[in-house]
């Protein structure tokens, strides 16, 4: 059993080295030619003014949740749609709860205005 950690903890560590050679390697091999223009900060091809503490509005991050939401239920709607043949009226019927619940999910936020963008 202990042969086993080891080969997980040499796979660790030759990870790790591989990572910070690779790192390493990239410092000392990229151009390094600082100046002003060039270490400003870049949005979207405008001088920066103001402070950068910018508050935004939580609809940006409700609908980043909702699409979230949605590329997660995706992610279970594949492997399903591939097995389904295989796992018979059951796993239909729990598919059509999990689409029902988010479904409601997708109508509680339409209500809510979660939606709208303003």
């Amino acid at each position: 059993m202990l042969v086993q950690y080891a080969a997980v903890g040499l796979l660790f560590i030759g990870a790790v080295f591989f990572a910070c050679a690779a790192l390493i390697v990239s410092r000392l091999l990229q151009p390094h030619n600082p100046y002003k223009q060039k270490n400003i900060t870049y949005e979207c091809g405008m001088l920066p003014l103001g402070d950068a503490w910018v508050r935004f509005k939580p609809s940006y991050f409700v609908t980043g949740l909702i699409f979230l939401l949605f590329d997660v239920e995706t992610m279970f709607l594949l492997p399903w749609a591939l097995c389904f043949t295989e796992m018979g009226l059951a796993a239909l019927l729990e598919m059509f709860v999990f689409i029902g619940i988010l479904a409601a999910g997708l109508v509680y936020a339409w209500k809510e205005g979660a939606l709208q963008w303003h």
